[in-house]
């Protein structure tokens, strides 16, 4: 399995859901324009990486305006300056994501900075990366958070935005055909079976990058809802258990679905996500597909359909369940403006700023004390989040990186392997993940 191409998958949990998530920028962006001027010599300079520039004056871009705001609350009461710094730059073109991030955060060439999941669980198991768990408004996380974002002890990255992808449903068509809604793996087979029978060639719209979702809710449904989730987590890191032995129930019921029909593996693997199987959905060809939660909000994804639209979680046998991943800003050990850099992180995670940013783009916030009415369609997936249901598809403190991982993997299978040789996939990352 070749890293560059692992570097390009964990890409898409920032570039893929966080940029797509927000309203395009109408306009094409110089490169030259990437990194904000000092707009204060007088002022503290903090230095930010991400994959975004500054949002320019009358662009449509909602969610960056919503982090942009509360920047500006910190720059505000902290009399100091946030710097952009961007993946876009003209020196970063043949790099991924994270490799540039990577460098970056070895080099302390920044001081805070946007990751994903693999580079967080990389860097912080390098001691690279500063323990969050000293601020103020870590107080307020929920607990997905800090499941998802420690490592060896540490919180090591905090997110603005809890990303949850669910099930999309035409409830409609469900309507249609006297189908309730499914909640396990036997049910939502079952549904499938329906749809096909009465003419619905294909009853799953998928692509190459979500169908992990499915494998996630069936392996992890118990791991992360009951009592022991540190010691079970702490076994597959020690080798005590296999990381294939969690996976096999979810692969065996994707290639299930894909004997059956139900999914056509040779345009998954070649779809890309919302892009090319979201123009059947809305247009009620078929019943189901899969997306995060923003897409129920976005009119340039599922949100404004002309037919009854409900998300809920992925079937498990614990009923439907939510996939959470996670990307989270991070501060370098080594930080040369450390406790400006607090400072801000603290103001822009506080609940004030959380809630100005979970309102204006309706999404779950990190903060236990934020809440934001969703719409009607996204209500099941809610509340079973608040409900503390969920599985993680990526996890810093697992020594095998998830999401990435288990995407090409299952991009195999779609390629035509075996259950058993995605397997064994497995266990030789955790055979290499246990050398190290």
């Amino acid at each position: 399995m070749k890293k560059k191409n692992l570097n390009k998958l964990s890409a898409v949990c920032i570039i893929g859901i966080i940029i797509l998530t927000f309203t395009a920028c109408s306009s094409k962006t110089n490169i030259n324009e990437n990194l904000v001027s000092n707009d204060g010599d007088d002022k503290k300079i903090i230095n930010l990486f991400g994959p975004m520039e500054k949002s320019k004056p009358n662009v449509n871009n909602i969610a960056r305006t919503a982090f942009d705001l509360t920047v500006e609350m910190a720059e505000e009461d902290l009399d100091l300056t946030v710097r952009y710094r961007t993946y876009t730059a003209e020196n970063y073109q043949e790099k991924t994501y994270d490799e540039v991030t990577l460098d970056r955060v070895r080099n302390n060439m920044d001081d805070l900075y946007l990751l994903n999941p693999d580079t967080i669980q990389t860097l912080g198991s390098e001691d690279k990366l500063l323990d969050l768990s000293v601020l103020e408004s870590a107080k307020n996380l929920r607990d997905v958070i800090k499941t998802a974002n420690t490592v060896n002890g540490k919180l090591v990255a905090i997110p603005q935005e809890v990303v949850a992808h669910g099930l999309f449903l035409n409830k409609d068509m469900f309507d249609e055909y006297n189908l309730e809604l499914p909640n396990t793996p036997e049910e939502f087979m079952e549904c499938c079976k329906i749809f096909k029978e009465n003419g619905i060639e294909t009853p799953i719209g998928a692509n190459r990058w979500w169908l992990e979702n499915f494998v996630f809710a069936q392996a992890y449904a118990d791991l992360y809802n009951g009592d022991d989730t540190e010691a079970l987590i702490e076994a597959l890191n020690k080798g005590e258990a296999k990381y294939s032995d969690y996976m096999r129930p979810g692969f065996e019921y994707l290639k299930e679905l894909i004997d059956k029909g139900y999914i056509d593996a040779e345009t998954a693997y070649t779809y890309e996500a919302i892009e090319e199987e979201g123009a059947d959905f809305l247009a009620q060809k078929t019943p189901i597909v899969m997306a995060y939660w923003a897409a129920a909000n976005s009119d340039t994804a599922y949100g404004n359909p002309d037919f009854n639209l409900q998300v809920i979680g992925f079937p498990s046998k614990l009923g439907p369940m939510p996939v959470v991943s996670m990307t989270g800003y991070a501060i370098g050990s080594e930080a040369e403006h450390l406790d400006d850099t607090l400072a801000v992180l603290d103001t822009i995670l506080s609940d004030e700023a959380l809630q100005l940013y979970a309102e204006t783009n309706k999404v779950i916030s990190p903060s236990k004390n934020v809440e934001v009415e969703c719409i009607d369609a996204l209500k099941p997936l809610n509340d079973r989040i608040n409900d503390n249901v969920y599985v993680l598809g990526s996890n810093a403190g697992m020594n095998v990186e998830q999401w990435g991982n288990t995407c090409l993997i299952v991009r195999d299978l779609l390629n035509g392997a075996t259950v058993d040789e995605c397997m064994e996939a497995f266990d030789k990352l955790q055979e290499e993940a246990l050398s190290k």
